[in-house]
């Protein structure tokens, strides 16, 4: 009979993600997520069969998150498309400044980093990015073209181009951040998207 686990597998998992977001894949020992998660090495290989593994769950943990609180921002039909998409730039902004000031440092986005460092030669990580980005682009369109019907988004390229365009601009502010911009240098790239859509 199998004993039952006496550590919370969650909140192992979300130390894990931090881990990893602050310090990238190939940087993060097996030591560091001893420490971060408390478990021993041989908790984490038995729960999680390898930093691998690990890491794959944990960054599957971050995009749904992640991608769930934007997609909420997008979902309010109440409000015209282009406040919601200005609400959606405003947030990351707000989460950057607000990583910065807990962190010393701007960590960016998970997904982002893992693009950089892994997507290219590891498959099985590149396939979770690329399913995520389907999702947003998807959720993009659909909010940039009730934009179009509402008439708040008013620029004359295709909804596949600016969907496109809005993910590169919060992927390009995760990544400003953590190049040393500011919040009001973040609010300046948010606020020339925002033109952009609207002129």
């Amino acid at each position: 009979m199998a004993r039952p686990r006496t550590f919370d597998e969650e909140r192992a998992l979300d130390a894990a993600m931090h881990t990893f977001w602050e310090k990238g894949y190939e940087a993060t020992s097996t030591q560091d997520l001893c420490e971060a998660t408390g478990l021993g090495r041989s908790s984490i290989y038995n729960t999680f069969k390898s930093k691998h593994d690990l890491f794959e769950r944990a960054l599957s943990r971050y995009l749904e998150a992640m991608t769930a609180a934007q997609l909420a921002l997008l979902d309010d039909p109440e409000r015209p498309a282009a406040e919601r998409v200005r609400a959606l730039l405003a947030g990351v902004v707000e989460s950057e400044a607000e990583h910065r000031e807990a962190a010393g440092r701007a960590l960016g986005c998970l997904s982002v980093n893992t693009v950089v460092e892994l997507a290219a030669r590891d498959p099985r990580a590149a396939g979770l990015l690329e399913r995520d980005t389907a999702r947003r682009l998807a959720a993009f369109r659909a909010v940039l073209e009730a934009g179009r019907r509402d008439g708040s988004i008013t620029s004359v390229r295709e909804p596949d181009a600016l969907a496109r365009f809005l993910n590169a601009t919060i992927a390009g502010l995760r990544v400003s951040s953590q190049g040393g911009a500011d919040r009001a240098a973040l609010e300046a790239i948010a606020d020339a998207a925002m033109d952009a859509l609207t002129s």
